[in-house]
């Protein structure tokens, strides 16, 4: 599927043009609001992906919302990606370029799961272990999930690091099972 390539491409310039500005997380946020605004409501959503709305409409939506409200770069490349009929791909262009952000922010997310609620310092330390272990900015995504018993399993990107105690326990099983 081409679609992740094209997305990719697109934000990588809304990238360039936001680092030549100095306005990369500026141009997050307006991407970010664009992208709810079509989500959300009914009306933008329609204009926006229906085939039998015609581009010079599309443009004129945009530029009667847009223009004078956003930078120049940022507009610019919006009415490109309206002309080029590539907004149905917006959403996955504004996931490209928060990507693109993290790397340059030298920052990663991280999925955390706990048995459990934890306390907001337990959180702190927590995220503190993972930035030391990873060499980067942790921005934490907590989850409670009871049937772990104990322990956490955290996920990063597609990398899993389960401490969790099923885990433990199912090793243990193993090695006792194989001696």
């Amino acid at each position: 599927m081409r679609d992740p390539g094209i997305a990719r491409n697109y934000a990588e310039a809304l990238f360039d043009v936001g680092e030549r500005s100095g306005e990369t997380t500026h141009y997050a946020e307006l991407l970010d609001a664009l992208t709810g605004a079509i989500g959300t409501d009914p009306l933008i959503r329609q204009v926006m992906e229906s085939p039998g709305v015609p581009k010079r409409v599309r443009l004129a939506v945009i530029q009667a919302a847009l223009q004078g409200h956003v930078p120049a770069g940022f507009f610019r490349w919006v009415e490109a990606v309206v002309r080029r009929g590539r907004q149905g791909l917006l959403t996955l262009m504004g996931q490209e370029y928060h990507d693109l952000l993290d790397i340059k922010s030298n920052r990663v997310h991280a999925g955390i799961t706990l048995a459990r609620k934890v306390d907001p310092a337990l959180q702190e330390e927590i995220v503190a272990r993972l930035s030391r272990a990873l060499g980067k900015t942790v921005v934490p995504h907590f989850r409670e999930n009871p049937s772990l018993l104990g322990g956490v399993i955290v996920r990063v990107g597609d990398r899993v690091m389960d401490g969790s105690v099923r885990h433990r326990m199912q090793q243990l099983r193993r090695q006792m099972l194989g001696a």
